[in-house]
C-alpha cells in the first residue's frame, strides 16, 4: 500500500485542500479530505493531485501514430506522460483493408498488454464520413456504411471497438447504428454534412457523442441550425471539443460549457504524431500535413489536421477558465462516462490508481497508472 498526500487533491469531483488517497495494487483502496490519517509515503504539499486525463480522441504524438502498427506503444507513452492514463486510439478513414489491418494490430496490442495502463479501446473516425466534410480524411477513401464491411471491422476488432464516429445522413447509417449499438460500440456523429433533422433522427436512433463539435459540421446559421445545435439540445449527448485555441475559438468554447455544463463537454486533444514535435512535415494516415507555429494543416490547403495539444496543456486552460473541479470533469469524469469506461475518471474508493500530480503552474510533476508511478 501506498499513502498520498498532496496539498490540492480532486476527490470524487470535489476540491480538497489537503487530501490523501491509499493505494493497494492497482486499485484506490481508500481516500479522504483533509490530513492522511498516518504518515504519507509520497507528500506534495505544493502540488495538485487530479484524476488521469481521459483521451477520448487522439491519432498519435512524440512523432508517432496509431495508424503505423510499430507506433502504438511509443504514441501511447508520450501521452501517457502528459498524463493520459486512459485513451482510445483513433484510426482515420482507409481502404478496406488497411482498415482491418489496423484494427487487428490495435486490438491485439491491448489484447496483449502492450501500453495496457492507457488504450481503452478503438476508435473509428471514418471510413463512414461526408466526402463534403472530410476535413483531413481522404474524401476517395470514404464509402457508405455497409453491414458486411461493418461485421468484418467488429470481428477484427474482437470487442476492442469502443467508439465509431459516422455520419448520419449517409445511406445505410440507420441500420449500421443499430449493428455498432448491439455490438456495444458508442455511436458519435462527425464528420457530416447532416441537417438539423437528420441529427436529431441520428441521436433518437441512440448515437450519444458530437465528435469534435464545430469541426467539420456545417456552422451554426440562423435558419439552418445543422448538426451543432442539435447535438448541443440533446442531453444524452456528450460533445467533444478540441480546446487548443485553434479549432475553436475559446470565447465560444467557454460558451458551450456554460450552456450545458462540463457534464456534457469532453476536452479531446485530437492529436496527431507532430504533438509533442517541432513544426515540420507528418502524415495522418495517407494525407501529408505541414505543421507552422503548432498548427497542423492538410499540405497546401487551410484544412485543419488534428492537432498538436496534449492532455496537460488542455487541463491548465480549462482550469484558468472554469476551475479545478470544472476542468477535471472535462478532462477526466465527463469523456470516462460517455465511453461508459468503469474505474476510470475519478479518484475515489475501488477505482484505477491513476492520478496526475500538478506542480503549481498545473504542470506534470508526476504519473501515476493502476498504481505504479511512470512518469516521476
Amino acid at each position: 500500500m501506498v499513502l498520498i498526500c498532496a496539498g490540492t487533491m480532486v476527490l470524487d469531483g470535489q476540491v480538497s485542500r489537503p487530501g490523501w488517497l491509499r493505494t493497494s495494487g492497482a486499485t484506490i483502496a481508500a481516500c479522504g479530505a483533509g490530513p492522511p490519517p498516518v504518515p504519507a509515503d509520497r507528500d506534495f504539499p505544493d502540488c495538485t493531485v487530479v484524476p488521469g486525463f481521459v483521451d477520448m480522441h487522439v491519432h498519435g504524438g512524440g512523432g508517432a501514430s496509431y495508424t503505423e502498427h510499430d507506433g502504438i506503444r511509443a504514441a501511447a507513452d508520450f501521452h501517457l506522460a502528459h498524463g493520459t492514463t486512459t485513451t482510445l486510439a483513433s484510426l482515420v478513414t482507409a481502404a478496406p483493408a488497411e482498415l482491418i489491418a489496423g484494427v487487428r494490430a490495435l486490438a491485439a496490442a491491448t489484447a496483449r498488454g502492450t501500453a495496457q495502463t492507457t488504450i481503452a479501446g478503438i476508435h473509428l473516425e471514418g471510413p463512414w464520413l461526408s466526402r463534403a466534410r472530410c476535413g483531413a480524411h481522404d474524401p476517395a477513401l470514404m464509402r457508405d456504411p455497409d453491414l458486411a464491411e461493418i461485421d468484418a471491422v467488429l470481428t477484427a476488432g474482437d470487442g476492442a471497438i469502443r467508439m465509431v464516429t459516422l455520419a448520419p445522413e449517409l445511406p445505410g447509417s440507420d441500420a449500421a447504428i443499430r449493428r455498432f449499438l448491439d455490438a456495444g460500440v458508442v455511436v458519435a456523429v462527425g464528420h457530416t454534412d447532416a441537417n438539423y433533422e437528420q441529427t436529431k433522427r441520428a441521436v433518437a436512433a441512440g448515437a450519444t457523442v458530437g465528435t469534435h463539435l464545430f469541426n467539420a459540421m456545417p456552422p451554426l446559421h440562423h435558419r439552418e441550425p445543422g448538426p451543432a445545435l442539435a447535438l448541443l439540445q440533446s442531453t444524452d449527448v456528450t460533445v467533444e471539443l478540441i480546446a487548443d485555441g485553434a479549432h475553436v475559438h475559446p470565447e465560444v468554447a467557454r460558451a458551450v460549457i456554460r450552456a450545458v455544463g462540463p457534464e456534457r463537454v469532453a476536452v479531446v486533444t485530437d492529436a496527431i504524431a507532430a504533438a509533442g514535435r517541432d513544426d515540420g512535415a507528418f502524415r495522418l494516415g495517407g494525407v501529408p500535413i505541414d505543421v507552422v507555429a503548432g498548427v497542423a494543416r492538410v499540405r497546401g490547403t487551410s484544412t485543419i489536421a488534428g492537432s498538436t495539444a496534449t492532455m496537460d496543456a488542455l487541463f491548465r486552460t480549462a482550469a484558468a477558465d472554469v476551475g479545478l473541479a470544472a476542468a477535471v470533469r472535462l478532462t477526466s469524469a465527463t469523456p470516462a462516462r460517455a465511453l461508459r469506461l468503469d474505474r476510470v475518471g475519478s479518484l475515489r474508493a475501488g477505482y484505477d490508481a491513476n492520478l496526475v500530480v500538478l506542480d503549481g503552474e498545473l504542470r506534470v510533476a508526476a504519473v501515476m497508472a493502476r498504481g505504479d508511478w511512470v512518469a516521476d
